[in-house]
This record gives structure tokens, C-alpha cells and sequence, in this order.
């Protein structure tokens, strides 16, 4: 259980850094645990969020258990200091994806995962997986809700456009050339 919540650490973090987080979250009244399931619920189909486990950061940047699950995915609820939606809910090959994106390690060979952000995402760089704000040579785009595969072998994404500036319309690869490429599909 420590190396899963090491991963999720890893990977609520990662997530942070997609979201181009540098600020802590603003003052106000702490949402409840129900209230964070209720987000973390919302990235994902109503029958995997029931089962899915939820995690959700603490003040100090640790993870907390808020929901124990059933099913092998774990999502996570949106973080206010970023300017839009972004809970996620993953399976156990994304997690791990996103864990050794937040370490900087290749992700493990043979291992495609799959994340839902059903209910949309902040903005990100399209070519660089660690930009953490907008710049005229980072490609930024808008995400609304998408499903997003991950760890697939070169020849899954040469079948999908890789352009800098994509049509977030359609399917398109993320971070092209990079060991954390992966594909994002719209949903609506």
C-alpha cells in the first residue's frame, strides 16, 4: 500500500504541474470530505467513480485516503487554486505513468494505462511536459473533457495528429516525441 501511495503522491503532484499550479490554494473554508468525493467522483463515469478509490491531497502535500475502492481506479477531486475543472480518475498503468512522469523516469515498457477527465482540465503546454505557464514556444492549449491513454507503444500514436497547436476537437497526440506523450480524446 506505501508504493501505491507513493504513486498517487506522485501522481496528484504531477497532476498539479499539468495544471500549471505554482500558488497555494486560495483562503476560504476547506471543503469536506463528501464534497471532495463528489469532485473526484465527477472525472469519471458514475459506475467507475462509485468504485473507484479517492484520494485527495492534504495542507501539507501528502495524499489522504478519502475512500477506499473496489474496482482499480483512483481519482482524484479538482484543486481550487487552478482556473478550471481537472478531477481525474485513473487505472492502476496510469498512475503509474503518471509517477514516473513526476520523477522524470521513462514510464515502464507494455504498460498502457487509461484517465478520465470528464469533466475537463486546465490549460497546458502541448509539447512541453513540465511548462508551468504559457510562452510564445509552448504550444498552450485548452482541454475540455477528454479520456486520455497513456504508455502505448510509438505505432499507437503515429496514427493520430502530433501538431504543436492541435484542434482540441479531435483526438490528438499530448507531448509528441516525448517518453510522456499520450493521447487525448474529446468526449464532447
Amino acid at each position: 500500500m506505501n508504493t501505491l501511495r507513493n504513486t498517487v503522491a506522485l501522481a496528484a503532484a504531477a497532476l498539479a504541474c499539468t495544471a500549471a499550479v505554482a500558488a497555494d490554494a486560495p483562503a476560504g473554508k476547506a471543503r469536506t470530505d463528501q464534497q471532495l468525493i463528489k469532485s473526484a467522483m465527477s472525472a469519471a463515469p458514475r459506475k467507475v467513480g462509485a468504485g473507484a478509490t479517492i484520494v485527495a491531497a492534504d495542507k501539507d502535500g501528502g495524499m489522504r485516503t478519502l475512500r477506499e475502492g473496489s474496482n482499480g481506479y483512483t481519482c482524484m477531486p479538482d484543486n481550487p487554486a487552478t482556473p478550471g475543472p481537472d478531477p481525474m480518475c485513473m487505472d492502476r498503468a496510469a498512475l503509474d505513468w503518471a509517477g514516473a512522469w513526476m520523477a522524470h523516469k521513462p514510464p515502464a515498457a507494455g504498460k498502457v494505462g487509461f484517465m478520465y477527465m470528464l469533466a475537463g482540465g486546465t490549460d497546458a503546454s502541448n509539447t512541453d511536459p513540465y511548462a508551468t505557464s504559457p510562452g510564445a514556444d509552448k504550444h498552450w492549449v485548452k482541454t475540455g473533457p477528454h479520456v486520455m491513454v497513456v504508455g502505448a507503444e510509438q505505432a499507437f500514436y503515429d496514427m493520430y495528429p502530433k501538431n504543436p497547436d492541435p484542434d482540441t476537437a479531435m483526438p490528438y497526440v499530448m507531448w509528441p516525441g516525448t517518453p510522456y506523450q499520450h493521447l487525448m480524446i474529446p468526449v464532447k
